[in-house]
């Protein structure tokens, strides 16, 4: 039997891959990362293929894009499974996120691998962002022009930075052409922050539903949950193929197979459904700068997970019905962002969207707190009496 070298590449992979050891009870839930790193490397083939067939001139851009759509009878998959992967890739992203916040993945030893994963949604939204401007359709560069004035809205320096992001006075094919290198480039340090992720991962192991470590009932990943993970995958690409090829459109919104006309405003402007929560806040406040902030803050509301339930002493929302009960409304409030996002602003959902957005800091940083202390006090008061008998 070979004696592997610890520096040896083969060494590093096997131990990353075969030897990596997994709690034994590991359910459906957790085969999400796995999909989503897929759709994140298809992602990349995808635009790199796509990359050859389009220019960054905002005269041509939708021009080009219609081309890889129905000219090419090539790469028109292409362009369809790109679009749609990116639905698909921040889908299976969130569910991730919901089960590593029910199962309470984020907390002690897990801190840096939570932050690692907040910081690839972050950058998903920036790349994704970036990418949806680059067909140069009416409803992209009106989300390019909304979205990119919020720089402008900075004091002192935000004028400078608008104008040094367009390249110019308004947006352009400088402009188009410096988000076409940025979604390109940002595209890469999602696979290096994702390589990161895993390494943590890996150094911390997996958590499971009943929040106890690997070491006290563990099975090895290959080839037990490999198998399990490749299953679930084919079923998705399956309903991914189904998606693409009859019904690839159903996301999309029609003011974007519209060429882009900078002196017709769209009567409803409506970003990628992925954007709607954040999209919601930063509407459903009046004051502009108020709908900055809480818009900029819903993002890092992610990142203070581990420190808002640091003090909780169950891990796992499977053994804190409370909590549970809770955590599954905070959900659907954040589905409810969503679909308040992709409204009209008019009365009443204006007014739903004030306190959907009330509701969801109001959960998050008084009901939760409040629930992790009560929690705290029912455990330690029964632990107290299991000892006394």
């Amino acid at each position: 039997m070979r004696n592997w070298d610890q520096n040896d590449v083969t060494y590093k992979v096997k131990k990353t891959v075969y030897y990596y050891w997994t709690p034994s009870n590991l359910n459906y839930w957790y085969n999400y990362g796995f999909i989503a790193f897929f759709f994140l490397i298809s992602q990349i083939i995808t635009g790199i293929l796509m990359a050859m067939h389009y220019l960054a001139f905002s005269e041509i851009a939708f021009s080009l894009v219609l081309d890889i759509c129905f000219e090419n009878h090539y790469i028109w998959w292409l362009k369809l499974c790109h679009c749609n992967g990116a639905s698909f890739f921040f889908f299976f992203v969130y569910i991730h996120m919901c089960k590593n916040i029910y199962y309470g993945s984020y907390m002690y030893p897990r801190q840096s691998l939570w932050f690692t994963g907040c910081i690839l949604w972050l950058l998903m939204i920036m790349t994704a962002f970036l990418g949806y401007i680059l067909p140069w359709g009416q409803m992209s560069v009106w989300g390019a022009v909304v979205i990119t004035n919020i720089i402008g809205s900075i004091p002192f320096i935000g004028t400078d930075i608008l104008y040094l992001l367009w390249g110019g006075w308004s947006l352009g094919s400088t402009t188009l052409k410096r988000f076409y290198a940025f979604h390109f480039f940002l595209s890469f340090v999602l696979v290096g922050v994702s390589y990161i992720h895993v390494v943590l991962l890996h150094e911390f192991g997996s958590n499971n539903p009943l929040g106890i470590t690997a070491y006290f009932d563990g099975s090895p990943f290959v080839p037990y949950y490999i198998v399990k993970d490749i299953f679930y995958l084919f079923i998705i690409i399956y309903n991914f193929c189904l998606y693409c090829f009859f019904s690839p459109d159903f996301l999309n919104h029609v003011e974007n197979f519209v060429m882009s006309n900078t002196f017709i405003t769209p009567a409803h402007i409506v970003p990628e459904w992925y954007f709607l929560p954040i999209y919601a806040i930063l509407r459903s406040i009046p004051n502009k700068g108020l709908g900055i902030f809480f818009s900029f803050f819903f993002v890092v509301s992610v990142f203070l997970l581990p420190f808002i339930g640091k003090k909780s002493l169950v891990r796992s929302a499977t053994f804190r019905p409370i909590f549970a009960v809770v955590l599954w409304f905070l959900f659907f409030v954040c589905l409810l962002l969503g679909w308040v996002g992709g409204l009209p602003v008019y009365s009443p959902f204006a007014e739903i969207g004030m306190v959907v957005t009330f509701l969801y800091f109001f959960i998050l940083f008084i009901v939760i707190p409040i629930i992790i202390y009560i929690e705290n006090i029912i455990f330690t008061a029964y632990l107290i009496r299991k000892n006394q008998k």
